[in-house]
């Protein structure tokens, strides 16, 4: 492979897509910037094939729509390593999920390596190459991008190839070849990468804990936050904090008096968006039914906790043959959604992952 090259030009964008098409396989990275934004913004793009690399600037001014084309084109695997955040600002930037996709950091976990493995981590495994880290946290947006900048991202896409070789073969040795492609397979649903108002509450731990009226609370106010942060955006934590969320559906205030008594909420939120988050409050109130579709599952009973157990031992013993983390199976909301008698939520029956192990747990479900 070829020295990286800086790409800040139409000129050297064409040149760069007109030798990228050529590829069959590309490895792919994003740097971008999401500290003060509800959406990232994309701030570098580096793509390597067998014989060429590229760092393609998006702040320089170039019309991407070339690049995106060839990012898009299925006649190309495009190999990314924890790809989700990456597809997640492609999608933003350039209205696409880039397809099909190799998450290296997938296919790691089901040959048994650990199942969050870094980038770095895993190429001293698997290629005995050390990367220098240093720039993790850097400003991506500050233009000129330093000659470290540039060779960090560099690395990024460096060893990518050379890790899809080894993973693939591996993956075929072990007949999980169609493990993986069915777990790359559902990254390309652009339905991962948005949250829709109606759906944030999801987003939230603990709200079991919370009563039915404390629930529909915190999912209105949720909704409410999610709709102000794609509108002006911004983070959510800018809008309201989890924390405030959480207290404002424990609280329910009821009056101005009340609201500014909340220790979460800043005196600025209370004083701008008061008498708005009163009405939201009152009426989810008024429109509570414990018996909601979407009321979030209560603490299991003695009987479903001992099966919960039950269940999550069979599922370690079956990881331990087959050489994976437990977690790379299923989680334990994974297991609680069976026996919650709710198993199309699972993943468990669907996919290799039912013949693997889900219909062992189907059984002892009694389902």
């Amino acid at each position: 492979m070829r020295d990286a090259t800086l790409v800040t030009t139409p000129g050297q964008l064409d040149a760069a897509v007109f030798r990228l098409q050529g590829a069959s396989r590309l490895a792919v990275d994003t740097e971008f910037m999401r500290e003060s934004t509800y959406r990232a913004q994309l701030c570098l793009v580096q793509i390597a094939s067998d014989t060429d690399c590229y760092l393609v600037d998006p702040l320089a001014g170039l019309d991407l729509a070339p690049l995106f084309a060839t990012l898009a084109d299925r006649a190309r695997l495009k190999i990314l390593h924890a790809a989700r955040q990456d597809l997640e600002v492609l999608l933003q930037t350039g209205g696409f999920v880039p397809a099909p996709v190799f998450d290296t950091q997938v296919a790691a976990a089901l040959l048994g390596l650990p199942p969050q493995a870094g980038y770095a981590e895993l190429v001293a495994r698997q290629l005995g190459h050390s990367i220098d880290k240093g720039q993790t946290r850097t400003d991506w947006s500050r233009r000129p991008l330093s000659a470290a900048q540039l060779a960090y991202a560099a690395d990024d896409v460096h060893h990518l190839l050379q890790l899809h070789t080894e993973l693939a073969l591996a993956l075929e040795a072990r007949g999980r070849s169609t493990w993986n492609a069915g777990e790359c397979a559902a990254l390309e649903n652009p339905g991962l990468y948005r949250t829709e108002p109606g759906d944030a509450w999801r987003r939230f731990k603990g709200l079991g804990r919370l009563r039915p009226q404390e629930q529909s609370i915190a999912r209105a106010l949720a909704a409410w936050r999610e709709e102000r942060a794609i509108a002006s955006d911004k983070p959510r934590g800018w809008i309201l904090t989890d924390e405030a969320v959480l207290a404002l559906a424990t609280l329910a205030p009821t009056t101005m008096a009340e609201l500014e008594h909340v220790r979460a909420l800043p005196p600025g939120v209370a004083r701008k968006r008061g008498d708005e988050l009163l009405e939201l409050i009152r009426a989810a109130r008024a429109a509570t039914d414990g018996n909601a579709p979407w009321q979030v599952p209560q603490r299991p009973t003695p009987e479903q906790t001992r099966l919960i157990g039950q269940l999550q031992q069979r599922l370690r013993d079956v990881a331990a043959t087959l050489g994976v983390s437990p977690e790379v199976l299923a989680t334990r909301r994974d297991v609680e959604a069976m026996v919650f008698g709710r198993p199309e939520e699972s993943p468990l029956l669907r996919g290799w992952r039912r013949e693997v192990i889900g219909e062992r747990l189907l059984e002892m479900t009694g389902g």
